[in-house]
């Protein structure tokens, strides 16, 4: 079918499919117009620009819009080619009544790859039920830089933790696909390192480490999911501009990686190309530059990939032949995802996906496993029939709860009215179910909740386009803080937003300090269910939080010779060490390690590492059991600490499980002097739960190819 399309398409109707449009293009107040649509769609679309993320239609009206375009692109173009309609859904599918779980760094800190599919799965329902088939998620980017505004939108920054995350998000989301929604793995490349922390700026890295971290997620999400589509990243390494490099989207995505999806562009890339990076003087050199580097679709709309791709193709400097191979990748996609067969949707089915109490259940248990307890003196839990008062900026503004890329946030900077926010649960209103709320003059215990606004306005702390210099809570909320802990009743402080806070003054001041990140629609509900102790607090953190902005980037993972100040250790004026280290995370109960115990090492065979895991405490809890390990000696630097694998594990008080890791030795190849991927005999450093064991790896030198890297599974019982 492709083949016979490709072959009765005008070049017209080819560029067309390489293109978007904008849904709000197709409306006349805020209804479908057919004449609009006749001057837009005249050749057929490739896509709709998130009809959700766009509007305050309700999903039966989103649905209804949805089968108008495609009815009209079916039934009044001259090939009836149906297109894709994407959205966001970073945190949630970003369309009104959808739900609103945490942002992706709150999901992180769940530790949690089941908790993602299920997620996963809830957002392919919502929108395939209003007919959007394509998400722009996950955020796949390792993010080391708190500076940076979209950190909130990444698992952290651990290549393997991200990768794990990653890859259970796009199975839940894509499915089968045919009755599924094609994810969208971004930002490809190392988009989570530019200069200052700023958002587009160039990155400097090497290929040896763009490969061992920054693409490790997405190659586990291609090799593993099967995954879909992917988005390049705005910012150049090392001087190529990723949005029209063929070194970074064909040779290294497509060659070395093995992803035979369509690439898509992060909206506005091909003009970026002119203006930003300046590798382009007019439309027709970035149309060329792209379409040549292996950028098969432009999102937002039709610009580069319109009349000035189709002049070039005209003049014979662009060959059909690089036209045609993108055409045939999105027609493929169209394909995988049944959108010939059935393009339409039921609409009165659509609301059905919505506004479901097990939905809602799901939010509340993301947003409680996405809390991370980091300071206690034993205030938390909460005693029940304590007088409490609950204060602060973020304490009852549901605004709050939410992440740059969640609807309504998002919807601000798209100028919609009304916020049109989800039922939601603030602090102080799951607070105000389980205690009698009083002022702090009265309280046994102070809450105070303070934190920053996520989103892409100027008025926002975190998001895209939102970097800062300062690690310190915005405004005047120090001071704040700092007149309640001097007062004479305990504080729990509880950090909400998007921003890695390094907040060293509260350490040993403050009753309890709490991560709350920006929790969705029922934050307040998993909040309270934390700090009353109807649950654990199981949230680990999925990055590092550093005493201060002058030690970033301060990571887990630090090459050997990385993360001290040689020969001392310490800075001059502040310790090298972190505020709280990557995994760190408290719980309301204790936990005992026993010896590691490893079975024989190969270069060849996975080996398994087992520990005893005990909860020695008087409460049942969650421990989140990490294994660590190092090559001891390489012919490269490496890590000095590499995430191996993780599981959490309930236990009952007194109760003991054995926790056995099956590791796959290629987890420790590298890239060695010559860029070939080997996996090598020699010492091994392991570490879990402060146990510690050095092994030998036996065997010969091997080189893999990247997708022969396996992931670590664990069992334990």
């Amino acid at each position: 079918m492709i083949d016979d399309l490709l072959a009765r398409m005008t070049l017209d109707e080819k560029c067309a499919q390489l293109g978007c449009v904008w849904t709000t293009a197709l409306l006349s107040q805020g209804d479908f117009d057919s004449d609009a649509a006749a001057v837009h769609l005249q050749h057929g679309i490739g896509q709709i620009t998130r009809i959700g993320a766009t509007t305050g239609l309700r999903p039966r009206e989103r649905a209804a819009l949805t089968n108008q375009i495609q009815r009209y692109l079916v039934e009044h173009t001259r090939l009836g080619i149906p297109a894709i309609v994407h959205e966001e859904s970073t945190a949630g599918l970003c369309a009104r009544d959808a739900t609103q779980f945490p942002q992706a760094i709150g999901l992180a800190s769940a530790w949690d790859p089941q908790l993602l599919e299920r997620i996963g799965e809830v957002i392919r329902e919502q929108m395939v039920a209003t007919g959007a088939r394509h998400t722009l998620a996950p955020v796949l980017d390792v993010a080391r830089d708190p500076r940076w505004g979209r950190v909130e939108e990444t698992y952290g920054e651990s290549a393997y933790l991200a990768s794990r995350l990653g890859v259970a998000y796009v199975r839940g989301v894509q499915g089968t696909l045919t009755d599924g929604v094609a994810a969208t793995g971004k930002h490809f490349l190392g988009y989570g390192l530019s200069e200052g922390g700023m958002n587009h700026a160039p990155v400097h890295l090497g290929p040896r480490e763009l490969r061992e971290v920054y693409a490790e997620p997405f190659r586990a999400a291609i090799a593993e999911a099967g995954l879909a589509t992917v988005m390049n990243a705005y910012n150049s390494i090392d001087g190529l501009a990723c949005g029209g490099s063929k070194a970074i989207l064909d040779d290294l995505l497509r060659g070395e990686l093995g992803f035979e999806g369509a690439v898509v562009a992060d909206y506005g890339t091909t003009g970026l190309l002119i203006s930003h990076h300046r590798v382009a003087e007019t439309r027709e050199d970035a149309a060329r530059i792209a379409l040549t580097a292996g950028l098969d679709m432009e999102l937002p709309q039709l610009d580069c990939y319109g009349a000035p791709l189709a002049a070039l193709v005209g003049s014979g400097e662009v060959d059909i032949a690089l036209v045609d191979r993108s055409v045939r990748r999105v027609l493929a996609l169209k394909t995988s995802l049944g959108l010939f067969d059935q393009p339409f949707v039921d609409e009165a089915a659509a609301d059905a996906a919505y506004h479901r109490p097990e939905h809602r259940a799901l939010a509340r248990e993301a947003a409680r496993a996405s809390i991370v307890l980091l300071e206690n003196d034993g205030t938390l839990p909460l005693a029940p029939g304590i007088r409490l008062a609950v204060v602060g900026p973020a304490a009852d503004e549901v605004r709050l709860l939410q992440g740059d890329y969640s609807y309504p946030a998002h919807t601000e900077i798209m100028g919609i009215d009304l916020p049109f926010f989800p039922e939601s649960v603030t602090p102080r209103a799951g607070l105000a179910a389980r205690f009698a709320l009083t002022e702090p003059e009265t309280a046994d215990v102070v809450v105070c909740c303070v934190g920053g606004k996520s989103g892409l306005m100027a008025d926002c702390t975190s998001g895209e386009f939102r970097d800062v210099t300062d690690l310190g809570l915005p405004g005047e909320q120090r001071a704040y803080v700092e007149a309640l802990l001097d007062g004479d009743r305990p504080v729990v402080v509880v950090v909400l937003g998007g921003r890695v806070h390094a907040l060293p003054w509260l350490v040993g001041r403050a009753a309890a300090v709490v991560y709350a990140w920006c929790p969705g629609e029922q934050g307040g509900a998993g909040l309270a269910d934390v700090l009353s102790g109807d649950v654990d607090a199981t949230g680990r953190l999925p990055v590092t939080v550093p005493r201060n902005v002058g030690q970033v980037p301060s990571h887990h993972d630090h090459r050997a010779g990385g993360g001290r100040s040689q020969m001392l250790g310490d800075y001059v004026d502040a310790p090298a060490a972190p505020l709280y280290r990557f995994g760190f995370g408290l719980s309301y109960t204790t936990f005992a390690y026993g010896a590691l115990r490893v079975g024989a090492v190969t270069t060849t065979e996975p080996f398994t590492v087992t520990v005893d895991v005990t909860n020695t405490g008087t409460r049942p809890g969650v421990e989140v059991v990490q294994l660590f390990g190092r090559d001891e000696v390489a012919r490269v630097a490496r890590p000095r600490r590499q995430l191996l694998g993780f599981t959490r594990l309930p236990l009952a008080p007194g109760e003991t499980q054995s926790v056995a890791f099956t590791v796959d030795p290629t987890v420790f190849a590298y890239y060695d002097e010559a860029m070939h991927l080997v996996v090598e005999p020699g010492a091994l450093h392991l570490n879990a739960g402060g146990q510690t064991a050095l092994v030998t790896m036996s065997g010969a030198e091997r080189e893999i190819a990247p997708n022969d890297r396996r992931p670590t599974t664990v069992t334990f019982g």
